[in-house]
């Protein structure tokens, strides 16, 4: 790792066209400014970080919904009404019955 001491206003230049320009100071910590071509990626480590670490987590399956799953499968149904069935007043009126 290079490690380098810059002032305010001072650049680093990595390659031929990448620029890092120290823009302020603040207690502990700096502004910097990255001019890069549009094809760079330029991420933060502890934001990448954190998105690996959430994709990771979704994809752990839950250890609670296989149980959920056999239990909704054994739930009793409800039979279906025979079509031959007398109505029971809630079915819609086709177009043209009266009530």
């Amino acid at each position: 790792m290079l490690v380098l001491t810059r002032k305010i206003g001072e650049q680093i230049l990595i390659g031929d066209d990448i620029v890092v320009t120290v823009l302020d100071s603040r207690g502990e910590g700096i502004r910097i400014g990255i001019d890069a071509p549009r094809g760079v990626k330029i991420q933060r480590e502890e934001v990448l970080r954190a998105v690996v670490e959430a994709n990771l987590a979704a994809a752990q399956p839950d250890p609670e919904a296989e149980a959920r799953i056999k239990a909704l499968l054994r739930m009793p149904v409800a039979p279906a009404a025979p079509k031959d069935a007398e109505p029971t007043g809630t079915e819609p009126k086709k177009p043209g019955e009266s009530a």
